[in-house]
Parts: C-alpha cells; sequence; structure tokens
C-alpha cells in the first residue's frame, strides 16, 4: 500500500519503528475498537471562503496547562490540509440529539451542503463555530505529529463554550448512544 504524503510541512513528526510481530487484521480492529465508547465530534477548519469538517471519534484530552486536545485527521484529507495552513481547528462535542449532524459531516450529506446543518457561526479567529453542541472549541495548533496514514494535532484552547444540561452523542458498537446506552 502506497501512502500519500500531503503537500504540507509538518512541525514534527513521529518516527515507528518497524513492527516485530504482524498486526490484527482490519476486521479485526474495527470488532476491537467497536467496543470502546467515545464522545461524537466535528472538526472544522476555514480559509478565506472555504469551510470543511469531518465527524471524528478519535479526540482526547491532552494537558491543563496549556489547555490544549488532541485530534487525529487523515493525512491525505482537505481538513488535513486546511488545519496545517492556518494553524487553527474548531471543535464541536455533539449533543446527544445531534446524530444527524454527526451522519452529515461523516459523508452522509455532500461536503458542500453540511454547514446547512445545524447553527454554525465563527469564533473570533475566523474558525467555524456550532452553536448547540455539549462543547464548542476554538484551538490554534501547537504542535503536529505524522503517524502514517494520519495527523494529530495538538489545540491549545483559545475559546471555549459548553452547555451544561446537554449529554453528548457516543459511538459504540457502530452505532449512536447517549450515556444510558439508548440508541
Amino acid at each position: 500500500m502506497t501512502i500519500l504524503m500531503p503537500d504540507f510541512d509538518l512541525p514534527d513528526s513521529m518516527a515507528l519503528r518497524p513492527l516485530r510481530r504482524p498486526t490484527v487484521s482490519d476486521a479485526e480492529f474495527r470488532a476491537a475498537m467497536s467496543g470502546l465508547a467515545s464522545s461524537v465530534h466535528v472538526v472544522t477548519a476555514r480559509r478565506g471562503d472555504e469551510r470543511i469538517g469531518r465527524t471524528a471519534t478519535s479526540v482526547l484530552s491532552l494537558s491543563a496547562q496549556p489547555p490544549a486536545i488532541l485530534v487525529s485527521i487523515d493525512i491525505v484529507s482537505r481538513l488535513a490540509d486546511l488545519i496545517a495552513r492556518t494553524g487553527g481547528f474548531s471543535l464541536a462535542m455533539l449533543a446527544s440529539d445531534q446524530s444527524e449532524m454527526a451522519d452529515a459531516f461523516a459523508g452522509k450529506v455532500p461536503a458542500e451542503l453540511r454547514f446547512g446543518r445545524g447553527n454554525w457561526g465563527e469564533w473570533p479567529s475566523g474558525q467555524p463555530h456550532l452553536r448547540g453542541a455539549v462543547t464548542a472549541l476554538d484551538c490554534e495548533v501547537i504542535g503536529a505529529m505524522e503517524t502514517g496514514t494520519h495527523v494529530l494535532f495538538a489545540g491549545a484552547i483559545i475559546e471555549a463554550e459548553t452547555d451544561s444540561r446537554l449529554s453528548p452523542l457516543m459511538w459504540h458498537r457502530h452505532g449512536y448512544r447517549d450515556l444510558n446506552g439508548v440508541d
């Protein structure tokens, strides 16, 4: 398999050592990871008039000082390119009633129509801001690591908005759930 490299420079990279043993198959990996319950997010970026976003579950809290998160984005995607070029991105943790938004940004709606769903504004940075999410963040890229097929972007949280009345949308066993496990 040939990995296409992006046409942008990454601040840092993580050299992965050669494996000593074979890995599990793609099907085994997907089955194993389906047991990992994750909150569902939409990661977005903007450059000029272009806005792009994707649904993501590979998101984690990185540090409290500085306040930062880590997101994993497909290295050959337009989203990774925009994040690298602009040095920023936004993230919205979707609420339990926003599964249609998750589906739209997962590719079930054409890219040019995705931002027509939901209540979108802009952060002061110009990055897209989804209103009505559990948590919405505006992030400045403070580091990145290329891992072969993905880029891990570390984003310092510059702006944050949280609605503690909302519950997050979860992804578990190939389907959406709320915190009570209800579909």
